[in-house]
Formats: structure tokens, sequence, C-alpha cells
């Protein structure tokens, strides 16, 4: 019935767009490194946490060699426990992207489907949609976690729901208005007349036709979710120690950044914003392929 444009024509945005092919090969670095954990971490105990005192605040680049005659590299030094910052580091990709990724995963299929037949079905159920978008639209991210939190307590999945609980207006609010003005197309009412299914029509026909709004606000809420991660960690109410989020790693080393350690905390700051940039970057790849797709 209608055109279905396919995911990997998308690859052309990143093919003319150097800032956009860079930050996908960042994410997609940092996404390597997730999945390995262990495996490629010089410190390969659960979540990092290995201590020795008397190797704290070791430099970056020092070279140490432990009781049972293993020598480690410290790349990036040691913190004030004596556990590898890089380690510490790389485990925390895997919170930051796993955040990121479980919270967009929700807010597109909340957004998708409220959004979905909000736009197609108009009338009444647009409105009270569109009311509820309003609605939800007011409530800050941190009073939904602190929400969660006193109901459910600390801790990693409760993140994921707030971030994810509020992030779905964005992509209801664009797969909304891409619906209203599909709904109107000659292909559209073509598969009313055959009689086909509202669902058939919705998401077979006219939510492929939808993507590429959905990847770029997907691609924007994706770096936001790891920014609210980072910062609710930051406060204590993301990842709880001893499991290492960039957020957390800072808030530990926040205090050394005007002295001689302030790396510890730089780093882990450092990747927050680069994951964000790389985001940003993908994002506005995908829409300027898309303008020029349609011009």
């Amino acid at each position: 019935m209608s055109p279905s444009p396919h995911l990997f024509l998308f690859f052309g945005a990143f093919r003319n767009h150097r800032p956009a092919l860079l930050g996908l090969m960042w994410i997609l670095a940092l996404a390597l490194v997730a999945v390995a954990g262990p495996l490629i971490r010089p410190d390969t105990s659960p979540n990092a946490n290995a201590q020795n005192l008397n190797q704290a605040l070791l430099a970056p680049g020092s070279i140490v060699t432990l009781e049972n005659g293993e020598v480690m590299h410290h790349w990036l030094g040691t913190d004030r426990y004596g556990r590898d910052v890089l380690s510490r580091l790389m485990a925390g990709s895997a919170i930051s992207l796993g955040v990121g990724l479980s919270s967009v995963l929700i807010s597109l299929l909340i957004g998708i489907l409220l959004g979905a037949w909000a736009g197609y079905r108009g009338g009444r159920i647009d409105a009270f949609i569109s009311w509820w978008i309003q609605v939800v639209w007011t409530l800050p991210t941190l009073l939904m976690v602190l929400a969660i939190t006193l109901a459910f307590g600390k801790g990693l999945w409760q993140v994921f729901l707030a971030i994810g609980l509020t992030m779905w207006v964005d992509v209801a609010r664009v797969v909304r208005g891409q619906f209203l003005s599909l709904r109107e197309m000659e292909y559209i009412e073509a598969a009313k007349a055959i009689g086909y299914s509202d669902l058939r029509i919705m998401f077979r026909h006219m939510l492929p036709n939808a993507v590429g709004p959905i990847i770029v606000i997907a691609a924007a809420n994706f770096a936001a979710a790891i920014l609210i991660e980072s910062g609710l960690s930051f406060l204590g109410y993301g990842a709880q120690i001893p499991i290492p989020s960039w957020g957390n790693i800072v808030q530990e080393h926040y205090h050394l950044i005007t002295g001689s350690h302030a790396w510890l905390a730089l780093a882990p700051g450092g990747l927050i914003v680069s994951v964000v940039l790389a985001f940003t970057f993908i994002g506005d790849g995908i829409r300027e392929w898309q303008s020029q797709q349609t011009s």
C-alpha cells in the first residue's frame, strides 16, 4: 500500500555528515565496552570495585606489581580507595548506556502508542490524550524520581521508569503531529476502503512513514536520559554504591576538581559531555539528511 522507508537508508545521514559519523563511532565503541564488560577491563572484579588502599590516588600511567606478581597498568590512575579509574569508567558505560536505552524504549513504547492513536482517531480521543500530554509535560523528572523512590526505594530500575515515564511526551507529540497529516493521504483512505483494521493501517502503513522524526527525537531523548541519570546519580537517587555510574563517580571526586587529582572528576564528566554531544550530532545528521531528501 504505502512506501516503507528502510532504516538502512539513514546511513546516508552519516556518510555526508562528519560529526554524526564520529558520534556514531564513539557510541558504538562505548557500547562495545559496555557489552564486553570484565573481559576487557583491567579490573575484572564485579563492578570494578577491587580496593587496595596502599595504591590510593596513583597518577595516570602508574604501573604497580600486585602481591601475586601480576603487573597492572593504571592508565587513568586510581581513586582514594585504590580502585582502577579506567575500569570504573568502563563499568559505568554499561550503566549510563543501559539507562539511556531502557528509558528511550519505554518512552517510545508509550509515546508511539498514544501519539499514533490520538493522531489517527482525532476528535475526543485526540483531545483527551493531548490534555494528558500537557499534564505529564508539567511534571519534572526529579519529582517523578522522588515519588517512585518513596514508593519503591532507590535503584536503577526506578530511574528507568522515572525517565521513561516523563520522556514519552516528546515522542507522543511528534507521532501525533505526523499521524494528523498522514491520515489525510490517499493511500490511507484506500486502506480504509479495502477494510484494513485500524491497527494495521497505523502500524504497517503510517508508522513507517513517521520513522524519521521518531529517530531524531529518540537520539535527543537518549542524550537527555544519560544526562538526567548522571545528575540523579550525583544527587544519590540513581545507581547506588558500589555500582559505578559516571554521575556517582563525579559525586565522589568533585571536591578534588581544583587540586592535583582533578582528573578523577574531569574524566567521568568528559565522558558524559562526549556522549551527549555524540547523540546530538547523530540527531543533527539525520535531521539534515531528511531535509535534503525532502528538498
